[in-house]
């Protein structure tokens, strides 16, 4: 099984080289086989799970994209009462994020079931892993 991943993984450094995919599109298409493989997801679950799971992933990333420009914008010369109105928002802004895993891991457990949803979390952090992984091998060669 390891060896079939890293065949799959090399395979996909290369055809994404060869054809000149920026660094995100080769990240995702990486996550997306990775995903794919550990959950074994069936073509009718691949079809439905991938937008709602992208869907997810694009609105938390724009809450988060908030949350940095707003920290951005104040940190620096901050008063203490900016400093406070960062920290409530840094509140709101968790909760927000809660509430929208609990709905669309919902979603999502209903296309792929209660098992696979739990394994997709699992794999999330191994593809998280693997990455940082790969990277930290890539500097010591680099270093070398």
């Amino acid at each position: 099984m390891k060896r079939g991943r890293i065949i799959i993984l090399i395979a996909l450094f290369v055809t994404q080289i060869t054809f000149g995919q920026p660094h995100n599109e080769k990240m995702e298409a990486l996550r997306v086989t990775f995903i794919n493989q550990k959950l074994e997801l069936s073509p009718s679950e691949v079809e439905k799970f991938w937008p709602v799971y992208n869907e997810y992933h694009k609105k938390l990333g724009a809450i988060k994209k908030n949350m940095r420009q707003s920290f951005k914008k104040r940190s620096a010369t901050m008063t203490e009462k900016e400093a406070e109105g960062l920290y409530y928002l840094d509140l709101q802004t968790k909760q927000v994020e809660l509430d929208l895993y609990k709905l669309y891991t919902e979603k999502i457990k209903e296309i792929i079931g209660t098992i696979k949803c739990v394994k997709l979390k699992l794999a999330e952090g191994e593809f998280k892993h693997e990455m940082i992984k790969s990277l930290k091998e890539r500097h010591e060669k680099m270093e070398e």
